[in-house]
C-alpha cells in the first residue's frame, strides 16, 4: 500500500493522521513489523539541536532621515561586522562573525561574543547597536549611522542557513600528544576522548536516507517556527559509503529559511567554542511522510544500525584526505564510551538529545492537531531517489488545494 503526501495532508486536516516520533517509530516497527508500520503510520517526526556554523540572518532597516546607503559601506552590530553589499538598507550577518577584539587574544581563545550572540540578542528582544560608515550620494546623502534596533524595528528579518542538518557526521578523536581545539570541541591527547554531533535515530535526514520525501519546498520546524527547505545545502553529497542503507559520513545537507521574528531563543542560541570560534545552535525538525515500506523501514531503524566514521582531527582532518580509524554505532556512542582496539574511550555529544526529543514531540503535537501540513517538494535534492508520484503535476496541484 502506497500513500501520497496529498492524502496524508487531508488526514492531517481532519485530525485523523497517525503520527509518531522517530523514537516511537523504532518501538512500533520492532513490535508490529515494517508492513504494518507502513500501513498504519502516516508521519514520523524528527529532531536535532546543535551547532550549525553555516547560519545567518538578513534584514532590512527602516528608512532613515537623512537617507543612507548601507550597500558598499561598513556595518557592525554590537561591534560585530556584518555584510552590506546589497541595496541601500539590506544587511547580512553570519553566525560565525567575530569582532576584531575577539581575534587578537592569546590562544586558545575563549570566545565571548560574535554574530550568533547578536542573533540571539535580537531573538530575545534586546536592542543591538548598528553603526555604519559609507559614502554619500545625491539620493542617499548621509555618510554615517549610529542607532539601536530591536528585532521588531526591522522591516524584514529572515533566518537563512546555507548548510544545516548534516545527514550523518564524523566522530572526532585526537591521536597526537597534545590537546587540540576544534569545532568538535576540546579533544584530549592520545585519544583521551571522542566527540560526536548527531541525534542518531532522531536525526532528520537519516529518517529518509534516500531523500524520497525531502526536497525543495519541504516544510520544516526550525528555531521554534515553521520554515522551508529552499535548496540543497553547501557540501551536499550522496556519493558516500553506506552501511545498513545509511550513509557513513556527512552526506546530504539542506539550506533552510524562516521568519526570524517568529523564532524562539529556546531553539536558536549562540554557541562559543573555545579555541575555534562562534557558532549558532539551531533546532530543526523535519516530518517524514510514511509513503511506503522502504520509508517505514528507514524511519524504524535504531541507533545500533547507524554508524559514523572515527576521524583523527590532529592529522587526517582537515589537512589531508579523511581516513576512518574505524566505525562506531550511535548506540555505542550514547553509552558514554566506545572501544577502539583495546582502548575504551569516553564519548561526549556536541548536540542535545533532550532538545531533539523535545522538537520531535512539538512537531508531532502540531501535526496531530492539524496545525502543520506537509510540504510536497517541488523539486528533488541532488542524488535523491525517486518515489511514485513524486513531483507530478497532480501532487503539486494537490499541495495548492490545501491551505
Amino acid at each position: 500500500m502506497k500513500k501520497s503526501i496529498y492524502e496524508i495532508n487531508e488526514k492531517i486536516l481532519r485530525k485523523k493522521a497517525i503520527v509518531l516520533t522517530a523514537e516511537e517509530m523504532v518501538c512500533y516497527v520492532k513490535e508490529h513489523g515494517v508492513k504494518k508500520a507502513a500501513r498504519d503510520i502516516d508521519v514520523v517526526t524528527t529532531g536535532t539541536f546543535g551547532p550549525m556554523c553555516s547560519s545567518g540572518i538578513y534584514f532590512n532597516i527602516p528608512k532613515t532621515r537623512p537617507k543612507i546607503k548601507l550597500g558598499g559601506g561598513e556595518v557592525t552590530l554590537n561591534k560585530v561586522p556584518a555584510y552590506a553589499a546589497y541595496a541601500a538598507r539590506d544587511v547580512f550577518l553570519g553566525a560565525s562573525a567575530l569582532p576584531h577584539y575577539e581575534k587578537n587574544r592569546p590562544k586558545p581563545i575563549n570566545f565571548k561574543y560574535g554574530g550568533a550572540g547578536v542573533i540571539e540578542d535580537l531573538v530575545r528582544g534586546r536592542s543591538v547597536l548598528l553603526e555604519a560608515t559609507t559614502y554619500g550620494t545625491d539620493c542617499y546623502p548621509a555618510t554615517s549611522l549610529r542607532k539601536s534596533f530591536k528585532l521588531a524595528d526591522f522591516t524584514d528579518a529572515v533566518l537563512f542557513n546555507p548548510r544545516n542538518c548534516y545527514q550523518n557526521y564524523n566522530v572526532a578523536v585526537n591521536k597526537s600528544g597534545k590537546t587540540i581545539y576544534t569545532y568538535m570541541g576540546i579533544l584530549k591527547p592520545d585519544m583521551g576522548n571522542v566527540s560526536y554531533s548527531s541525534a542518531g535515530t532522531l536525526s532528520p535526514l537519516l529518517n529518509d536516507p534516500e531523500l524520497k520525501t525531502i526536497g525543495i519546498g519541504t516544510r520544516v520546524f526550525i528555531a521554534g517556527c515553521d520554515g522551508y527547505i529552499v535548496w540543497h545545502g553547501t557540501q551536499h553529497t550522496t556519493a558516500v559509503k553506506k552501511k545498513n542503507g545509511f550513509p557513513v559520513g556527512g552526506a546530504a545537507t539542506v539550506a533552510l529559511i524562516c521568519d526570524l521574528k517568529k523564532t524562539s531563543s529556546e531553539f536558536l542560541r549562540a554557541a562559543y567554542i573555545t579555541g575555534y570560534g562562534v557558532s549558532l545552535a539551531v533546532g530543526v525538525g523535519i516530518p517524514i511522510p510514511v509513503l511506503d515500506e522502504s520509508i517505514a523501514r528507514a524511519a524504524g531503524k535504531d541507533d545500533d544500525e547507524i554508524f559514523a566514521p572515527v576521524i583523527d582531527y590532529s592529522a587526517d582532518y582537515p589537512y589531508g584526505k579523511e581516513k576512518a580509524i574505524g566505525l562506531v554505532s550511535y548506540r555505542e556512542l550514547r553509552s558514554g564510551s566506545i572501544k577502539l582496539g583495546r582502548k575504551v574511550i569516553p564519548s561526549f555529544s556536541w548536540s542535545s538529545l533532550s532538545k531533539a526529543v523535545e522538537i520531535s514531540k512539538i512537531l508531532k503535537k502540531k501535526i496531530s492537531a492539524g496545525r502543520f501540513l506537509l510540504g510536497d517538494p517541488v523539486a528533488p535534492l541532488p542524488g535523491a531517489a525517486s518515489r511514485h508520484g513524486a513531483l507530478s503535476a497532480a501532487s503539486v496541484c494537490g499541495v495548492g488545494r490545501i491551505k
